[in-house]
């Protein structure tokens, strides 16, 4: 079911029913200040499966989409100063970090050599969502060779009925994606550019490198 997030009575309707499909082990798609994403809860194996058939299969490990700076805390083995600057200067936003996740956690997000990309992003109603889930593993909301939507409507018809509630918030302001920082090798490394430019990155951490293409 849609709702439409920029209506007050239908925004409250569409975050409890998105939150109980979470806790449920069911599909959401919601808005973030990049693209619209689907998601599942991050500890639920077969919620993630779902998530990889919805999009067309994959076994790479979606991104996790967290709703507090307090959380990355409970979901690494050690966080390096680096990455604490990084996420102070740039969350919430469209920074993603990889870093080492806890051995101990009990999730599968798939392909993720003990790694784990995380962000907090700066939509309201993307975060009034995950402070009550927790942790989601979110992927873009689109098949797999199809465009990144920037609306729930248009993620609705790529992705059908395999998605419990979309949440409409309107078209995305920006939908560049989000800048991919990896920190977990000696010298912070961008995997990606994106919407925060290496110069204001440089800012924060003056020894992060680009990645060399080719």
């Amino acid at each position: 079911m849609l709702y439409d997030c920029r209506s007050p009575a239908d925004r409250d309707r569409g975050i409890a029913a998105a939150i109980e499909a979470v806790k449920n082990g069911e599909l959401v798609v919601l808005p973030t200040d990049t693209v619209y994403g689907i998601g599942a809860d991050a500890f639920t194996p077969y919620a993630v499966k779902a998530l990889s058939d919805a999009k067309g299969g994959t076994r790479q490990a979606p991104p996790v989409l967290i709703g507090s700076r307090h959380t990355l805390d409970g979901l690494v083995f050690t966080l390096p100063q680096a990455a604490r600057d990084l996420v102070e200067a740039f969350w919430p936003g469209a920074l993603t970090i990889v870093v080492e996740h806890s051995p101990s956690l009990s999730w599968d997000l798939g392909d993720d050599s003990g790694t784990v990309a995380v962000r907090m992003p700066l939509h309201p109603v993307a975060l009034e969502v995950l402070r009550e889930t927790g942790p989601m593993a979110v992927a873009s909301a689109n098949k797999l060779g199809q465009p990144a939507t920037v609306t729930a409507e248009a993620a609705r018809e790529q992705l059908g009925y395999s998605v419990r509630a979309y949440l409409e918030a309107g078209p995305c302001p920006d939908p560049v994606p989000s800048t991919i920082v990896d920190l977990t090798g000696e010298v912070p490394r961008v995997l990606r550019a994106g919407a925060i430019p290496f110069e204001k990155l440089r800012d924060v951490v003056p020894d992060i490198v680009e990645s060399r293409v080719g």
